[in-house]
């Protein structure tokens, strides 16, 4: 047999993925807004960071909006969180709602905002999350709380006017780059649809086992 008699093998089809019937965020913003908790406070959801020795850490933060293809948040720009994204802006949020058997989970980039966002979502807060800005240094090391408390007393009684925005006080945009969005089922073969966008392009979905 001469080598251009040998079968050669039949090219594979090109691998296709479940067409998204939305955009992941629009699917994630009815989910936000069917597990939005009763009492009205923002949307929780864990924000990973990773630190210069490579540990990851978390810590609970609430949803501001979802915009302009980002998630956004607020956070005092002197922490240890902001240190963290602000050396390595590879960050995860995930979402969790018990009651509604629903997870997801956001990969991307986190970079800090525009001083005029900061300043609008700062005077979103309720008055006293306001004050509690400026009497505490968030994850500073204090003694005890009694002197942060008389200070919030005291600015609570005084103040003639919300108090403006600290310059240290920033908005977080994170920007997805890869969202799974899992849903529970009653016989735990659960759905499981990660979205993927490369820089620039657009949303490419694949089904996941469960």
């Amino acid at each position: 047999m001469q080598p251009q008699d040998l079968p050669t093998e039949s090219p594979r089809p090109p691998e296709r993925s479940p067409a998204p019937l939305e955009e992941p965020l629009l699917i994630l913003e009815r989910w936000i807004e069917q597990g939005r908790p009763a009492d009205g406070s923002p949307t929780p959801m864990a924000f990973v960071t990773v630190g210069p020795d490579g540990r990851p850490s978390a810590r609970m933060v609430g949803l501001k909006r979802i915009e302009d293809r980002a998630i956004l948040f607020t956070s005092a720009l002197w922490t240890r969180k902001a240190r963290e994204l602000a050396a390595n802006p590879h960050v995860s949020l995930l979402f969790h709602w018990p009651a509604l058997g629903r997870q997801a989970h956001v990969a991307g980039r986190a970079e800090v905002a525009g001083r005029g966002l900061a300043q609008e979502l700062f005077a979103e807060r309720p008055l006293a999350h306001r004050v509690q800005t400026l009497v505490s240094r968030q994850g500073e090391p204090i003694e005890d709380l009694d002197a942060l408390r008389q200070r919030h007393a005291h600015l609570m009684s005084v103040l003639e006017a919300p108090p403006p925005c600290p310059p240290d006080w920033g908005a977080i945009r994170v920007i997805p780059e890869a969202i799974e969005l899992w849903s529970e089922r009653p016989d735990r073969l659960h759905e499981r649809l990660l979205y993927e966008r490369p820089a620039g392009g657009e949303w490419r979905v694949t089904r996941l086992a469960p």
